[in-house]
């Protein structure tokens, strides 16, 4: 034990780092307590039993005033997942696709696809969603609504769209189809794996059109095959039946999609642009077409250069969705700041909202971190 020894010195310090650590985190503690205690502010998450009174919008499950602030707090959750799953689909399609175009021979669509990408990244998003709420918020009322197609009815309250009317027989069909996935997956493996030993391909489809498709359609015609449409109609000043998309959700979801399409899209150029141009000279001479090129060969190399910052960018797209209390959509970061201001417990209602951003970022985190070591290289 000797000062002089490096792995002693190295020791002792990361050993008093750690203490000054604690003893800070120690003091913020005990010094927040203190302030809570004089001015005689409640603690703890008692409060999410109570009644919120809190009307909430848009809901994907039951909820009225009357249910408790943890309900409330579950819808807010529930809201930010619908834009942040939907967004994250609809951006990544959308983005993908004008990376391409960035690429593209024809020059004028590779010149809009550059306008677009360096206008929408130079722009605040808060901007561009203020823009997106605003333009609906100038349509017409429902009386002179638009109506681009039979039962599609767009206007200031929101886009109206014919919906299903939902039977258990499509609750059954919807479990088959995902029992369905998970069989075509596992038969492709086994196929993929008989392959290897015998050099032999097989055919997938055909069993995947049976798992993935006859076997809901068996389900639900077995259920009475129910086909019933709940289809908008104009009852006095509003539309009553069929979906509704309100138009803080839908200028949210425009906004996030647009904004972070092109950042995906320079991601997604970027990827195409790393593969050797050899790899499309040598599918060339093999007389495969562009199209086939692309998918077969360049984007599947494309992706390991893809997927690492693609993550960033759904990470930046989920937590920058707390933007959405700026045009009135109610998420968790709306609900949890108003059951803040009616119960004084500021402390815990931030501590909900950094722990829901927390899980579902580390969630997408953790799927896309497997996702991107089952397409790496392996060195053998």
């Amino acid at each position: 034990m000797s000062w002089a020894d490096e792995r002693v010195r190295a020791i002792v310090w990361q050993v008093l780092i750690v203490g000054a650590v604690i003893g800070v985190i120690w003091w913020l503690v005990r010094n927040t307590q203190h302030n809570l205690e004089v001015r005689r502010i409640a603690t703890g998450f008692g409060f999410l039993q109570r009644e919120a009174g809190l009307p909430i919008g848009e809901a994907l499950i039951e909820y009225t005033p009357a249910s408790t602030y943890l309900r409330a707090l579950t819808v807010g959750v529930l809201n930010t997942l619908k834009v942040a799953v939907i967004g994250i689909v609809l951006a990544t399609i959308f983005g993908t696709l004008i990376g391409i175009a960035r690429l593209s021979r024809n020059w004028l669509l590779s010149k809009i696809a550059a306008v677009y990408v360096e206008l929408i990244r130079d722009v605040p998003l808060l901007l561009q969603l203020l823009f997106w709420y605003t333009i609906l918020q100038s349509l017409p009322g429902p009386r002179q609504a638009l109506n681009p197609a039979a039962g599609v009815f767009l206007s200031n309250r929101g886009l109206k769209l014919p919906f299903l009317d939902w039977q258990p027989a499509h609750s059954w069909a919807l479990l088959a189809f995902v029992v369905g996935c998970v069989a075509t997956w596992l038969f492709a493996k086994a196929m993929r794996r008989r392959q290897m030993q015998d050099g032999q391909p097989r055919r997938i489809w055909p069993a995947a059109l049976g798992f993935m498709l006859g076997l809901p359609l068996v389900v639900w015609l077995a259920g009475g095959a129910p086909t019933a449409i709940d289809w908008p109609e104009l009852r006095g000043f509003n539309f009553r039946g069929g979906m509704t998309v309100t138009p803080e959700y839908f200028a949210l979801l425009i906004g996030l999609t647009t904004y972070t399409a092109g950042f995906i899209a320079e991601i997604v150029r970027a990827g195409i642009l790393a593969v050797p141009h050899g790899q499309w000279e040598a599918a060339q001479a093999l007389g495969l077409r562009s199209g086939t090129v692309l998918r077969q060969i360049v984007l599947p190399q494309a992706l390991r250069v893809i997927v690492p910052p693609m993550t960033s960018q759904y990470l930046n797209l989920t937590k920058n969705s707390s933007l959405a209390v700026a045009i009135g959509y109610q998420d968790i970061v709306s609900i949890a700041n108003t059951t803040l201001n009616q119960t004084g417990q500021a402390i815990e209602g931030i501590a909900i909202i950094m722990l829901v951003y927390l899980s579902i970022s580390l969630s997408i985190s953790f799927f896309m971190n497997w996702y991107n070591s089952r397409i790496a290289l392996v060195e053998r």
